[in-house]
Formats: structure tokens, sequence, C-alpha cells
């Protein structure tokens, strides 16, 4: 089998230079913008990068180059964010969210994508095991 030739990809969401603290303050739902700087907090300790705000919509730590090993297409992303959504907060903590089967069992409500842990409000979940899949997925990163 021959190896895909790899592409970097230029893809819509970019990292900005707007103040994520302001993007957080603008977050109307007072419960979700609490959660927000309590994740900030836990996010940039476990990262230890400062946070940037990536098309004024994700706040993410650190930056890699992922490459699809389907494509061989390759772009720059966030090692780990998160994003204060409408209906939930999105965190985005590792390629292949399945990597943390075991830690999701005890996490507590929420859902997942392929890439993203959705959750309702940190009051839903065991912040502990969370903090714990933050550290490991910075870890591998």
């Amino acid at each position: 089998m021959s190896e895909k030739k790899s592409k970097l990809v230029e893809i819509k969401t970019k990292p900005t230079a707007a103040s994520v603290e302001e993007f957080i303050h603008l977050i109307e739902d007072e419960q979700k913008r609490k959660d927000c700087f309590v994740l900030l907090e836990m996010m940039k300790k476990a990262s230890k990068e400062e946070p940037i705000l990536w098309s004024n919509s994700i706040i993410g730590f650190g930056m890699k180059r992922y490459k699809s090993p389907n494509t061989g297409r390759e772009v720059d992303w966030l090692k780990i964010g998160f994003s204060p959504r409408k209906a939930n907060l999105s965190l985005y903590i590792s390629v292949g969210i399945q990597e943390h089967a075991e830690a999701l069992q005890k996490l507590g409500k929420h859902k997942i994508g392929v890439g993203c842990l959705y959750i309702n409000k940190l009051d839903d979940i065991d912040v502990k095991v969370l903090k714990k899949m933050i550290e490991t997925s910075i870890s591998k990163s």
C-alpha cells in the first residue's frame, strides 16, 4: 500500500488576536460563563499554554499539526480547547475521543462526537475525571 502524500490544508477556523477573557465575559448564561472560566484555568494549567481565541468561538491551547491517515491532508489545530455553544460546552480534548473510553464511563452526563465531548454544565460531571482526561490528552500531544 502506498503512503498518501502529505498536503497542508488551510482551514476556516484560525487563531485570532481577540481577547479570550472578553469573549467569555460576553456569554449571557451566567452558569456557562462561570464554567468557561473554570475550564480556562484547568486547561491553562494542564497545557502550560496561554489561551487563544480561534475564529471567535473556540478557546484553544497550544498548536499541533494533525495528519489524516486516510487522505494525508494536514491541518494546524489546537492541542486542547473548548467552545461555549448555545446548547452545551464543546470540549476538544483529543482527536479520537474514544481513547478516553474508560474515563468517559466515570465522567457523568455527557455526549460525544468524533473528536468532541459535549457537556451541559460542569455540575453534571465529575470534574476530577475531566481534569485527568485533559492531562492525559496533553501528555500525548
